[in-house]
């Protein structure tokens, strides 16, 4: 039988400072809640905000996936390996850490904010090489249908992290609905809505709110509002680590 865990948006932890405003689905930096360690493979769900001209000065990570996904503006990505991007809405930052790396993270802009999703995930390997990918998602492949940008099997358009992780994206019309296929037994499914509202096996769901579901095969989800934007991140339960 399926099981479910809801993650309301406004029972999340939120730190704020002067020039990031941060609100963490589970426990990272600050914010401490040990029924919150993530969800299997997912070890970090965070969406930020960041002032105009500021960010994340150089520091280092290793042994993880990260995965910014702007939703408004730019930020600016420079490393230690060589890399230095502009990343902005409608496209993907996927940072292999692997074996360590230092990297930095600024808002492209000197004004406006810039918002993002910067989620973790633990790798199947560890101390592995670094890698940097940056990837566009396309509208109409994303519109009114889920488009899995980080796959297995992927192609110039996409993206791989683990060959038992999937994710996946997509803007609806209001009435819209598609069944989500959970593509190898064993793994999750985390829902985040990331604007308007869904249902998922019947359980309402609003901006901002993440939906955790195992022990199923499928998952029924449906658009109760027009432009509302899901993003389904499918991982082992077991992290591996």
């Amino acid at each position: 039988m399926a099981q479910y865990i809801l993650h309301k948006a406004d029972s999340r932890g939120h730190d704020h400072a002067e020039w990031l405003d941060s609100k963490k689905t589970f426990s990272f930096a600050d914010y401490y809640n040990p029924k919150r360690m993530g969800f299997g493979a997912l070890r970090v769900l965070n969406d930020d905000t960041v002032a105009g001209g500021k960010g994340f000065g150089s520091h280092p990570h290793d042994n993880m996936e990260i995965i910014s996904i702007p939703l408004e503006g730019s930020l600016l990505h420079e490393d230690n390996v060589g890399n230095k991007k502009v990343v902005t809405a409608g496209q993907v930052q996927i940072m292999s850490t692997g074996s360590g790396v230092f990297h930095s993270e600024y808002n492209y802009s000197d004004s406006l904010p810039a918002k993002f999703l910067q989620i973790w995930v633990y790798p199947e390997a560890l101390n592995t090489a670094p890698g940097y990918t940056q990837i566009v998602l396309p509208d109409a492949l994303r519109s009114n249908q889920l488009y899995a940008f980080i796959k297995p099997d992927s192609d110039a358009a996409t993206t791989t992290i683990r060959k038992d992780t999937w994710f996946s994206i997509g803007t609806f019309d209001k009435g819209t609905q598609v069944n989500y296929p959970v593509h190898k037994s064993g793994n999750g499914v985390y829902a985040f809505v990331i604007a308007g509202s869904f249902t998922i096996d019947g359980r309402e769901l609003q901006p901002r709110d993440g939906l955790g579901v195992w022990d199923t095969d499928s998952l029924t989800i449906g658009a109760l509002s027009d432009q509302a934007e899901l993003l389904l991140m499918e991982v082992p339960m077991t992290t591996n680590k």
